[in-house]
């Protein structure tokens, strides 16, 4: 694919970008996944700001570790290189986000619960579904474009300052 401002073009830019992703991710995504499964009250939102730190921990080390190598071995399968931005971004997303719903669907109840036990796998599927359902949403709607709307902030201005000598 093609140099896209929208999206990190050095180390550093990928690390800033895979942050604003997964704070806001994990910041949005893990409470309102545990208060549809426990309940919406002060609680349950406190019960899991508690956790937020660990799962932040484990959301960058899986992404990092298990989603990226996944998804990028099946990009080429569903993706060519004639295939626009968007779709390329498009489907980025929702195989990353399959794959890291699929894990914390069983590794969160066990962050949260502090416990590892058969549970999640008991009802695996209902709650899959609905983890995904959430975490797609809150990723194309929210963390993906403040992400790429800060990478094309980032290169507006680096392009102005490269303007800015060569005058």
């Amino acid at each position: 694919m093609h140099k896209e401002n929208q999206l990190p073009q050095s180390p550093r830019e990928g690390i800033l970008f895979m942050m604003i992703i997964s704070i806001i991710s994990v910041n949005t995504i893990a409470p309102i996944i545990m208060m549809l499964d426990q309940g919406f009250n002060t609680g349950n939102y406190l019960e899991t700001l508690r956790i937020i730190p660990l799962l932040w921990v484990i959301i960058v080390l899986l992404v990092t570790l298990v989603a990226e190598p996944i998804v990028s071995k099946a990009m080429p399968t569903f993706a060519t290189r004639t295939d626009g931005f968007n779709a390329h971004i498009l489907l980025n997303t929702f195989l990353t986000v399959t794959v890291l719903s699929v894990c914390m669907s069983i590794i969160g109840p066990w962050v949260g619960m502090w416990k590892i036990g058969i549970e999640p796998f008991q009802n695996f599927f209902h709650n899959w579904f609905r983890n995904f359902g959430v975490a797609i949403w809150i990723e194309l709607l929210i963390a993906q474009p403040i992400a790429r709307y800060a990478m094309k902030k980032i290169h507006a201005k680096q392009a102005s300052k490269t303007e800015n000598v060569n005058i």
